[in-house]
């Protein structure tokens, strides 16, 4: 991968990023380009650029300094581009299986071109089509266990660590996730989005004071716990998929934080898109949360008895201290994030493309409540089973 440093800021636009790839040499000389800028999410530009006679092709994804779901008047740095290419580059070394190829990085245009992985689907708008995606979880659990313990002060040098943390300090991220996952759906904030007719809902948890400490609690985890290095933003919509191939994108949150933040993450959104679904179809979504975990504590569990550097990693009980703090923080984190994509700013289409209207206002009723007991109940779960009763127990 080769990373520079060139001019001064400005978007590409197609032709400009059609430009960029001939300069790079990324295609054969006279090859027919075509291009196509495809980017849904709220933060970037992102650009398909195909040679039409041979189909091969690249991605080139560039930051924007700004929210595009706000628009200019919520400023954003463009570090997060050297964030998310130094990511690829760290989760390849553990898994080079689930993350593109990053082929190139400019840091001053804050552009990653990347591997194009078009054979694939986002893993979220399959989901919402009823596909399966047999090995999505085993792949997830496996991508997450290994780069967070060979990232952990258990898989690698500590000092060393210690000096990765410091090149992936993501403030500006990390605040975003601070104040739209953590704070402003659990208080009467402008950024939140709701249907009026969830008013007394949405009010019964900004007056929950059990539910606001709780959620303080997991808060500050976020804030403080520097375990290991994560995603930071690892749903559904950050995952290409088939039935035999997965691949993570999106790293742009990356940051040393808790362990078990990603996998709530992960969890959340498979939750989320159960909750859109008719009884008789949600089991293979509560099969991946029982796969997941299984996966990632089975990995993790081998790794840490074979390659732990730890001296106190041969200490009975350590392990699965460790592993039991990661289950319930993971299902805190699951329980905001669930509640967060309900009524918080950025939401899910799963919930939100539910056509008839009140089917889709009982959905997010039961997210509410789902979220909620998850946050506050997350302590008593002893296992993925625990999930699907309380889906059942919050569903009326």
């Amino acid at each position: 991968m080769t990373t520079v440093q060139t001019s001064v800021y400005e978007p590409l636009t197609e032709p400009k990023a059609v430009a960029l790839a001939v300069r790079l040499g990324l295609f054969r000389d006279g090859a027919p380009l075509a291009c196509r800028e495809i980017g849904d999410g709220n933060l970037n530009l992102v650009f398909h650029i195909v040679d039409q006679e041979t189909k091969q092709g690249v991605i080139i994804k560039q930051a924007l300094p700004y929210a595009k779901v706000v628009g200019e008047s919520w400023p954003l740095t463009l570090k997060r581009a050297v964030i998310e290419s130094n990511a690829l580059r760290t989760f390849a070394s553990y898994v080079p299986q689930y993350v593109p190829k990053v082929y190139y990085s400019d840091e001053s245009l804050a552009i990653t071109v990347m591997e194009d992985l078009s054979r694939l689907q986002i893993a979220r708008k399959g989901l919402i089509e009823g596909k399966t995606y047999p090995l999505l979880s085993q792949h997830i659990g496996e991508f997450v266990a290994k780069t967070a313990f060979y990232t952990s002060d258990f898989g690698m040098n500590q000092q060393e660590k210690k000096k990765l943390a410091q090149s992936f300090v993501n403030p500006e991220l990390c605040k975003i996730t601070e104040d739209l996952v953590f704070t402003d759906p659990f208080f009467d904030h402008d950024t939140n989005n709701f249907e009026d007719r969830l008013r007394p809902d949405v009010e019964s948890l900004w007056r929950d004071d059990r539910l606001h400490l709780e959620a303080a609690k997991l808060k500050r985890k976020f804030l403080t716990e520097a375990d290991v290095l994560l995603h930071g933003d690892l749903h559904t919509g950050s995952i290409f998929a088939s039935d035999d191939e997965t691949k993570v994108i999106d790293p742009e949150f990356a940051f040393y934080g808790p362990i078990g933040f990603d996998l709530g993450q992960f969890f959340a959104n498979l939750l989320l898109n159960a909750l859109s679904r008719p009884e008789s179809e949600r089991q293979p979504l509560f099969a991946h949360i029982d796969r997941t975990w299984d996966v990632f504590a089975s990995i993790f569990s081998q790794l840490w008895r074979t390659e732990s550097l730890e001296t106190y990693a041969a200490t009975p009980g350590l392990l699965e201290d460790v592993l039991r703090h990661a289950f319930v923080d993971a299902v805190g984190f699951a329980g905001c994030e669930v509640i967060r994509r309900t009524i918080g700013l950025a939401h899910v289409a799963d919930l939100d493309g539910i056509e008839q209207k009140e089917a889709r206002l009982a959905a997010k009723r039961h997210a509410l409540r789902l979220g909620r007991r998850l946050i506050i109940e997350r302590r008593e779960l002893t296992g993925t089973e625990d999930f699907r009763r309380l889906f059942a127990e919050t569903e009326r």
